[in-house]
């Protein structure tokens, strides 16, 4: 992974040579619109338990019928990790995102400057710490232009972003509760782009995931689909999109 320009000044003026570092392979899924382009484009982050169709398939065929270039990043295969569910945010994965918004900017029918970064639970935890302010951001070229996390851990962030930024999560949801993302905005320094917060009213962690119509417990936590909140937040995050790029 070569250095970026911050990076090496940075480097320098602490009298340090910084080296290339070789970057880890992965897989990923690109989807995109018929027709030339160009067009806005999205890096999508799959949750703890990896990529499953919701993602993958759903999201992808979605945002694509929208206009949106999609490419969603698989962080676990080629790493040889299941899942981590059960143990700390994957730090490389701010990284992912980065070099996933390196790879769709070289493609000829991508717009470079409407990229956006989007991410499910941890890839949604993960989103909010690549893109806030004075964090990752700043060492890297290439900037998201926005953000969409569902259902985050909030509490590692400070709700100041460098991009607008949309965050929606469930109000029973008692795996990222929703509390710490109304405690993040509460205490916003107001420094940054718009920080809209949408909290869904008896709905609870992967409630836009298809795939747990039947709830059930995960890691101890309740995991489970509400139409009435998927629908709505699919709506919102058309609606933000459509803010952000004119799309």
């Amino acid at each position: 992974m070569k250095p970026t320009p911050f990076q090496e000044r940075i480097a320098q003026q602490n009298g340090q040579v910084l080296k290339v570092v070789p970057g880890t392979p992965l897989n990923g899924y690109l989807t995109r619109p018929p027709g030339e382009g160009l067009f806005p484009a999205i890096v999508a982050l799959h949750g703890c338990s990896g990529l499953f169709p919701s993602v993958k398939q759903t999201w992808s065929e979605r945002l694509s019928s929208w206009g949106y270039v999609v490419l969603v990043v698989d962080s676990f295969s080629t790493r040889g990790i299941r899942e981590t569910c059960d143990r700390s945010l994957l730090a490389d994965r701010v990284y992912d995102a980065y070099g996933a918004l390196d790879f769709l900017s070289k493609y000829s029918f991508v717009d470079p400057q409407r990229i956006a970064l989007m991410g499910f639970s941890a890839g949604g935890t993960t989103t909010l710490e690549a893109v806030q302010l004075g964090g990752a951001e700043q060492l890297m070229e290439r900037k998201f232009k926005a953000a969409i996390a569902y259902y985050p851990n909030c509490s590692a962030a400070n709700g100041d972003m460098m991009v607008p930024t949309l965050i929606l999560i469930g109000e029973l949801d008692d795996w990222t509760p929703a509390k710490k993302c109304q405690e993040m905005m509460a205490q916003r320094g107001g420094k940054g782009s718009a920080v809209q917060l949408d909290v869904f009213k008896g709905a609870r962690h992967a409630f836009a995931s298809p795939g747990f119509k039947t709830g059930t417990e995960d890691y101890g936590h309740r995991v489970e689909y509400n139409a009435a909140a998927a629908d709505q937040s699919i709506s919102d995050v058309r609606v933000f999109l459509r803010g952000v790029f004119g799309n």
